[in-house]
């Protein structure tokens, strides 16, 4: 594809989307996941540890977007994949963006990123609420910078890669009541993904989401965990190339 036509394609793709609201869904899984991780943080006692010297409530912030993510994104990451690929169904877009030069596979990649670009910069915002509720509230401890910027990375690439997963799944059939049922099911695999053994969480895209849990209980204490950032970027490089193998395959046939 030339560059001209990755430009042109890339902005029908944001005109859909405008024409789609897909921007209501994207607003719905920004503010719904900081409504849920202040919700969640503040029922879990955050006021009670403010001034814990072990940063007990930086985690516990921490804690509660990673699960805020886990019970939001799936199903809202599924639905704005839906409807960016279920006007292509319905429009014939297949074919005329086909007679136009871009063909499925690219079609697929040119939704990926122009969807990708809307949702990658979200974490960031998640990241600066946790920085502001934690700091308006009074919480005492130095704020964990590290770990917190390794976990907004981390969410990007997951929610990435659940995006492409559900673009595939949308793309490779006409009803999409499937591919929002795998949505649905994609917030049980996140949300039990961390009880599950490590090497299960290498399997999908939604139990990679239990890769990055930043803190567990052991006993009474919250306890630092590892965010597999090296392992999670191999994965992101193995499921790059497999959405560039698939969609080259849609390049060679009709959906």
């Amino acid at each position: 594809m030339t560059t001209s036509m990755t430009v042109r394609t890339l902005r029908n793709e944001y005109a859909k989307m405008r024409h789609l609201r897909i921007d209501l869904v994207a607003a719905l899984l920004l503010l719904g996941v900081a409504a849920l991780t202040v919700l969640t943080a503040m029922n879990s006692g955050l006021i009670d540890h403010r001034a814990d010297a072990d940063g007990y409530g930086w985690k516990l912030l921490m804690v509660s977007l990673h699960g805020a993510v886990t019970l939001a994104a799936p199903l809202l990451l599924a639905v704005m994949a839906s409807r960016q690929v279920e006007i292509e169904h319905s429009g014939h877009g297949w074919v005329s963006t086909s007679m136009a030069g871009a063909t499925p596979g690219r079609l697929c990649r040119a939704k990926l990123l122009a969807l990708g670009a809307l949702i990658s910069p979200m974490p960031v915002a998640w990241g600066a609420l946790v920085l502001i509720i934690g700091r308006s509230i009074g919480v005492t401890a130095p704020a964990p910078a590290e770990r917190l910027c390794c976990q907004l990375i981390c969410l990007a690439i997951v929610n990435l890669a659940v995006l492409g997963a559900q673009l595939l799944a949308s793309a490779r059939t006409e009803n999409q009541l499937g591919p929002l049922a795998l949505g649905l099911a994609g917030i049980l695999l996140s949300t039990f993904s961390q009880v599950m053994p490590l090497w299960a969480r290498f399997l999908s895209p939604w139990t990679a989401y239990g890769l990055i849990v930043p803190a567990d209980f052991v006993g009474p204490t919250l306890v630092d965990l590892d965010c597999h950032l090296v392992n999670l970027s191999v994965l992101a490089g193995i499921g790059g190339a497999l959405f560039l193998a698939i969609t080259a395959r849609f390049d060679r046939r009709e959906i």
